[in-house]
């Protein structure tokens, strides 16, 4: 994987105060930008961003606090997220590109097609964090940051062996990947699950793009949510993917990859 992401540019631009750092796949092609979820990093959508560079310049940034980009104290709610990623749009030149983004990076992908209205050619939603405000709380008060506190005090090796018995179903590269970048997250991001989230019906309304909602048989939005957006946006297309969790990129690529592909043509 370090030899395919050679060939890409890694590059940093300063957006909101802060230094964003992305990779970038090039060759003039339409844009494609790749967000990632809590814990992630622009590297983890790696196996996907190979599958489409032949017809993309799919570009990869780390949110704040992840990755290579910078970690402030504080600012880290989904109008900090989305207000980097519109930094980043105007900051590379993109016009109209797709915003394809997963969990965390699924709902900052909603807020930022709300906002620029016609901007985004098309919207890519890979099992957002569209959670009721109960469940807004309730995962804001779980152990999750404890949990990653704990993930902080191990070593890679540690870290990366826990992580291969977690998820026996996933390639070790996709493994390696999400274990370097939890590693390098530090707690502060966890301020984007203090609630509340931005109301999600409101934003799907406010969205012109086409957009297709990814979900998972075991993942945040159910099939029953997805009818309900369908009602609220008309055309909306919605792709199920089967014996997939909340990570459905990691869980099932190759069937990821295939509704990414049936969408964008």
């Amino acid at each position: 994987m370090e030899t395919l992401m050679a060939s890409w540019e890694s590059a940093v631009c300063t957006v909101n105060g802060i230094e964003l750092h992305y990779l970038r796949t090039g060759g003039g092609r339409p844009p494609v930008i790749l967000l990632h979820g809590l814990t992630g990093s622009g590297a983890c959508w790696s196996p996907l961003a190979h599958a489409l560079e032949a017809d993309f310049d799919v570009i990869m940034p780390d949110a704040r606090g992840h990755g290579a980009s910078s970690a402030p104290p504080s600012g880290y709610r989904y109008e900090d997220h989305a207000g980097d990623v519109i930094g980043l749009i105007h900051a590379l030149g993109l016009d109209t590109p797709v915003l394809l983004g997963h969990s965390m990076g699924g709902m900052t992908a909603a807020v930022v097609a709300a906002q620029i209205g016609a901007g985004p050619g098309k919207l890519i939603l890979a099992d957002p964090t569209f959670l009721s405000p109960q469940r807004q709380r309730e995962v804001f008060e779980s152990d999750a940051v404890e949990q990653h506190r704990r993930l902080l005090s191990l070593d890679r090796d540690e870290a990366l062996a826990e992580a291969l018995a977690r998820h026996p179903q996933r390639s070790r590269e996709v493994v390696e990947l999400v274990t370097e970048a939890r590693l390098s997250t530090p707690i502060r991001a966890f301020e984007v699950l203090t609630p509340p989230n931005p109301e999600y019906r409101r934003l799907v309304s406010a969205i012109d793009a086409p957009t297709l909602l990814v979900i998972a048989d075991h993942g945040v939005v159910s099939g029953e949510t997805a009818r309900e957006l369908q009602e609220i946006k008309p055309g909306l297309r919605v792709e199920r993917i089967e014996d997939a969790g909340h990570g459905l990129p990691y869980d099932q690529p190759e069937r990821f990859e295939a509704a990414v592909r049936s969408f964008l043509g």
